[in-house]
């Protein structure tokens, strides 16, 4: 082969291989932006994800608001429970909520006298009330306590503005004589320390008498009727 002949043949050569070269490389090109693509689509995926996942999340603190308000509520309803409780007696009646009287209601024939002492609720509350006054006479002789009856007292509860009465029973001065004289009445309600002092409604006097003990007796709150 001349040596005209050979430099043809080498650059050819050169030629085609520069031009395979060139398409290896625009495929390579074309290969690498096809990988690109899904790379540039998969970060605004994530991103996606993420918000919606922050959306949920601000579903669940709303949800969280939501029990909150629903234990508020039901903080409230035992307060509410609270305030039903109200409606309850008020404890024990007190003196100074009550107002004392006392009215003379012997009854004709009876050997014994007896005076009913009221007791009405003037305090605004219901309040309960059980046992036995306190219940002293005074006298030209001095002070005379009254005694127990036998009967059983029962446990109430007075409501505002209504009245429970008990009995006070003493002897009748039949004897002629001067006896002993009655200047007052002295009540002091069940578990209380007031005492209220009254004007004596019954007879002037009592029998003068040699036995010990009183011979006057108190019956239980509720034993001289229901009141009003």
């Amino acid at each position: 082969m001349s040596g005209n002949r050979r430099k043809a043949f080498l650059v050819s050569a050169v030629i085609v291989g520069g031009a395979m070269l060139m398409t290896a490389c625009q495929d390579s090109d074309a290969d690498s932006g096809a990988t690109q693509a899904p790379s540039t689509a998969t970060p605004g995926g994530k991103e996606a994800s993420t918000s919606g996942s922050s959306s949920t999340g601000g579903g669940s603190q709303g949800g969280g608001k939501d029990s909150a308000g629903k234990s508020s509520g039901g903080q409230g309803t035992s307060a509410g429970t609270g305030t039903g409780g109200s409606g309850k007696s008020g404890g024990n009646c007190r003196t100074a909520d009550l107002k004392i009287t006392a009215q003379d209601s012997t009854i004709t024939g009876d050997p014994d006298g007896t005076v009913a002492v009221t007791l009405k609720n003037i305090g605004g509350h219901d309040c309960a009330i059980s046992g036995f006054a306190g219940v002293d006479l005074k006298t030209s002789a001095g002070s005379l306590s009254a005694k127990r009856t036998a009967e059983k007292p029962s446990p109430g509860v007075l409501k505002s503005g209504k009245s429970v009465s008990f009995g006070i029973t003493y002897p009748l001065n039949t004897s002629g004589g001067s006896g002993v004289r009655i200047t007052g009445l002295l009540v002091t309600p069940p578990n209380e320390t007031k005492t209220v002092t009254l004007a004596w409604p019954g007879a002037a006097t009592l029998p003068v008498t040699d036995g010990t003990g009183s011979p006057v007796k108190v019956g239980p709150i509720g034993s001289a009727g229901q009141g009003d």
